[in-house]
C-alpha cells in the first residue's frame, strides 16, 4: 500500500481538507494492473482503508478527507469499510460515474448515509447532463485553466447555490493570488504553496537570525549543550516548548534551569528537538502546511534510510528532510538559505545540486508528496524497496507529527 495527502486551501492559505490518494499494488511488478486487471477488487476503497486505520485526527488533524471513488467502488459497502464519522468523509467522484438512474440512486443513498460528495474531471459540456448528481454534491473540482470562473460563479450560484468551487492544478503563487483576487473559488489545490524560491524576497528578520544561530550551534560537530541552552534562553517560545517536552519525559524531576532541561534531553535528542522546534518557528509566518511538510519529510526521510541503504545516516537524512523547504521558510533561494546554516556536504549536494545518495531519498519523497505512484513504483523497483516499508514509514511520520504538534 502507498498513501499520501494533498491539501486543499482557502483564501487565507489555511488548509481546510485533504485529499487521500492510495495505491494498493506496485504496477511495475504487475503490469496487468495497468489493463483490465486494475479493476480486480475495485469494490474496495483503499483510501478508506487508510483513513480507517489512521483516523481523521492523525491523518488530517480532524479536517475533512476527500476519498476517490470510481464507477465500481461507489457501489461498495462504504459504511462497512469506513470506521470514521461519515460527515468527515467527502467521496470524490469522477466522470466514470455517469448520470443514469442507477448511479443517481446510489449517490442519493450515500448522501442519506451522511457522506459529503464531490466531483472532478467533469467537462463544462456535461454540466447539464449531470444536474441530478451535481444537485447532491458539496464540492466540484474545476481545472481553472479551462474555465471562466466569472461565468462559472454565476452559473453555480444560480443553479447549485450550496456547492463549493475548488480550483485544481494551481501550480504557482501568482496563479493562486490571481484566482483569489478574481473571486469565485472556495478552495484551491496545487503545488503553489511549496514552490522553490527563485529570487530572494526580503532580508531575514532579526528573530529568524536568532533561530539560524541556534541551528548552527546544534549542527556543528560535537556541539556544546550549555551554549545551545543559552541561545534557547533568548526566545520565550522555545523555552516554553523545551520545558513542556522535558516535563513530559521526566514526570518526577524538577527542572531548575534551561541548562538543566537541555542536559536532561542529552545532545542527540536536544539536536533533534531544536532542529524541529526551530523549523516550526521559522514557518510561523508561512502556511501551516509548510511546517507539516517539512516535519513529516524529516521523519519520513529518517524512516526511509534503511530502504536506501543509508541506515547509518538516518539523522542526517532527518535534517535534509527538515531543510527541504528552508528556502520557503527564509524567503531566500536555496543556495542563499544553505549559506546561512551549517549542513553537511551530503545535505547540500542533495538540496542544491540534486546530487548524491541523499538526492535519491529527496526525489522519492517529492514524488510521494505528489502521489506520483508511477514514478514512486519505478524507484521502488530500481532500489529493491518493499512497498509495505514505505507505507509504514509514511504512517509513522504522520503519527510522529501528530504527537509532536498536537492539533487544535
Amino acid at each position: 500500500m502507498l498513501a499520501t495527502l494533498i491539501p486543499l486551501f482557502d483564501d487565507n492559505m489555511l488548509v481546510c481538507a485533504y485529499s487521500v490518494f492510495a495505491r494498493k499494488e506496485n504496477h511495475f511488478l504487475n503490469p496487468s494492473l495497468e489493463g483490465g486487471a486494475r479493476f480486480d477488487g475495485a469494490g474496495t476503497v483503499h483510501e478508506l482503508e487508510v483513513v480507517s486505520n489512521m483516523g481523521v485526527a492523525t491523518l488530517s488533524g480532524g479536517k475533512e478527507v476527500f476519498v476517490p471513488v470510481n464507477q465500481f467502488s461507489v457501489f461498495a459497502e462504504i459504511s462497512l469499510q469506513c470506521t470514521v464519522p461519515s460527515n468527515k468523509v467527502v467521496l470524490l467522484m469522477d466522470n466514470t460515474i455517469v448520470p443514469n438512474a442507477q448511479y443517481v440512486k446510489r449517490i442519493k443513498e450515500l448522501k442519506e448515509q451522511g457522506y459529503k460528495l464531490a466531483i472532478r474531471k467533469l467537462p463544462i459540456s456535461e454540466f447539464e447532463n449531470y444536474r441530478e448528481i451535481l444537485a447532491k454534491c458539496d464540492y466540484i473540482l474545476l481545472n481553472h485553466e479551462k474555465i471562466d470562473i466569472s461565468k462559472a460563479k454565476v452559473y453555480f450560484n444560480k443553479v447549485y447555490p450550496n456547492i463549493k468551487l475548488c480550483a485544481v492544478n494551481v501550480d504557482t503563487l501568482e496563479e493562486y493570488e490571481n484566482l483569489k483576487a478574481d473571486g469565485g473559488y472556495d478552495l484551491y489545490e496545487g503545488t503553489f504553496f511549496r514552490m522553490p524560491v527563485k529570487q530572494s524576497q526580503t532580508e531575514v528578520n532579526p528573530l529568524k537570525v536568532n533561530y539560524i544561530e541556534l541551528l548552527n550551534v546544534v549542527n556543528a560537530p560535537d556541539f556544546d549543550l550549555q551554549k545551545a541552552a543559552d541561545v534557547i534562553g533568548k526566545d520565550p517560545a522555545l523555552v516554553i516548548s523545551l520545558l513542556e517536552m522535558v516535563n513530559r519525559m521526566a514526570l518526577n524531576s524538577e527542572i531548575t534551569s534551561i541548562r538543566h532541561a537541555a542536559a536532561m534531553l542529552g545532545q542527540k535528542e536536544l539536536k533533534r528537538w531544536i532542529n524541529t522546534a526551530v523549523t516550526k518557528e521559522l514557518c510561523a509566518d508561512k502556511p501551516s502546511e509548510i511546517t507539516r511538510l517539512a516535519i513529516i519529510r524529516a521523519k519520513f526521510a529518517e524512516n526511509l534510510a534503511e530502504c536506501f541503504d543509508l541506515a547509518m545516516m538516518d539523522q542526517e537524512l532527518f535534517i535534509m528532510g527538515l531543510f527541504s523547504a528552508l528556502d520557503i521558510m527564509l524567503e531566500k533561494t536555496m543556495e542563499e538559505a544553505l549559506n546561512m546554516v551549517k549542513v553537511s556536504k551530503n545535505i547540500r549536494d542533495a538540496l542544491l545540486e540534486n546530487k548524491g545518495d541523499f538526492a535519491k531519498v529527496l526525489n522519492f519523497m517529492k514524488r510521494y508528496d505528489d502521489a506520483d505512484w508511477t514514478e514512486v513504483s519505478r524507484i521502488m523497483v530500481l532500489e529493491n524497496i518493499d512497498m509495505d516499508k514505505v507505507y509504514d514509514s509514511y504512517l509513522n511520520a504522520l503519527k510522529w507529527y501528530r504527537d509532536l504538534i498536537p492539533q487544535k
